[in-house]
């Protein structure tokens, strides 16, 4: 039986999904806006749909905008921004009741369609640029979340890893830009990048719901229209991971209570390979969940951590550990950390155990895909890849993975860098 019956196809310049199901009450439309991450660009991008968000053309006040949301049966309107391997993606989400379940047959899907629409195509602006004070009001916010990151301490051990381990490659750069470069943001130069940015980023339309796909693309052609687009950029510059040399280890001092050891690995495997599968199921046994190794040896047996898990980055091929631990225990934490590494390479686990981390994995598949959001994400993942792995396949990819290829794929992993963030005293 097929799990997601996804439809797609290009109108207009963008690439359009629809997923036609009866599993929920609401339909989902989601903008997803790609390129390459860039130091050039990164910060601007980071603001724009902040900005985008707040007013359109038809509804020129915040007030105004929020209001017709409201009048939409209580739409809501979301962004973001995140970053898979060398792209940076801005997500623009709206979630809108289906007009079939109400007693009022307003035409919501294609007032959904028509509001997000505008929110990408037609925003409000001000001479030669974007109204300034919701510029300023917005560089405010950005500046803030970026400073958040630096206060939470977790977080920012996460993402200073990412910054030593990938020096010299796009993906050091934080998805919220960096705060230095906020201030020179001005409403023109926003907005210059902004149209430059339509004619030039892969932009995909994902519409999950109880839809019919024939109205979905008279909407889409009707509202949609984007402005010739030139070099269009349909994926990043892959950069190769750079050649591996003595592993690096980085230690910073802050006036901070708990240390955090963060350890990043180079998997040499991404999203398209063959052998993904086998890198989730060794993650789920190295890290990646309540049972792994990490878990038992490092938490509960040796009671060296307060937390210790481990993630994949699917597209950039980074096994990435994260724990928090006294001070103290740095040389041990790190030394029975790297002991789980071989124990992995050495085919240290049971069939048992690679049953129930399979189980685990598929569970946490299904249970993803039965949000609309998770959905999008689940089939965007192929976009960002440029294959095709239904989720039939990638069900079916995990459970007949064998010992072996976990032990490959355990051989396949190289230590990279070794970051502590401990305390001034220590």
């Amino acid at each position: 039986m097929k799990l997601v019956d996804e439809r797609t196809y290009t109108l207009n310049g963008i690439n359009v999904h629809t997923i036609p199901t009866n599993k929920f009450k609401t339909n989902t439309i989601v903008l997803k806006v790609k390129a390459p991450l860039s130091e050039e660009d990164v910060t601007v991008r980071a603001i724009l749909p902040y900005v985008l968000q707040n007013a359109t053309e038809s509804h020129p006040q915040p007030s105004q905008f929020r209001a017709y949301l409201d009048e939409l049966y209580g739409a809501s309107l979301a962004v973001d921004l995140s970053k898979k391997g060398e792209d940076h993606i801005i997500s623009i989400r709206l979630e809108i009741a289906n007009e079939k379940f109400l007693k009022d047959s307003t035409p919501l899907l294609e007032k959904g369609i028509e509001l997000l629409s505008e929110v990408l195509l037609k925003p409000v602006t001000e001479g030669n640029g974007f109204k300034t004070a919701t510029v300023e009001k917005e560089k405010r916010a950005l500046k803030q979340r970026i400073q958040s990151v630096y206060d939470d301490k977790m977080r920012y051990a996460s993402q200073r890893l990412i910054e030593e381990m990938c020096a010299e490659e796009p993906y050091r750069l934080s998805a919220n830009g960096e705060k230095d470069k906020v201030e020179a943001i001005t409403a023109e130069s926003l907005y210059s990048y902004y149209q430059n940015m339509l004619k030039t980023n892969d932009i995909h339309l994902y519409l999950v719901g109880d839809i019919k796909e024939e109205e979905v693309d008279e909407y889409v052609k009707k509202y949609f229209v984007l402005p010739d687009q030139e070099n269009k950029v349909t994926s990043s510059i892959q950069q190769p991971n750079k050649d591996m040399t003595e592993p690096n280890e980085v230690i910073e001092r802050q006036d901070i209570k708990q240390g955090k050891l963060n350890i990043g690995y180079r998997t040499n495997v991404t999203f398209k390979d063959d052998l993904y599968y086998a890198l989730q199921v060794f993650n789920g046994i190295f890290g990646g969940f309540s049972h792994s190794k990490l878990f038992i040896n490092v938490r509960e047996k040796e009671s060296l951590a307060y937390y210790a898990a481990s993630r994949v980055e699917s597209h950039k091929g980074l096994l990435l550990v994260m724990s928090g631990i006294d001070f103290s225990n740095y040389e041990k934490a790190v030394t029975i950390i790297n002991q789980q590494i071989e124990a992995m390479k050495q085919g240290e686990y049971t069939n048992g155990e690679i049953s129930q981390t399979k189980a685990v994995i598929k569970n946490q598949i299904l249970e993803t895909i039965d949000t609309a959001r998770g959905l999008i994400e689940v089939l965007y993942n192929n976009e960002v890849s440029e294959v095709d792995k239904p989720i039939e396949a990638f069900l079916e990819g995990v459970e007949n993975v064998t010992k072996e290829e976990i032990q490959e794929v355990a051989k396949m992993i190289e230590l990279d860098t070794t970051y502590f963030l401990t305390g001034k005293e220590a």
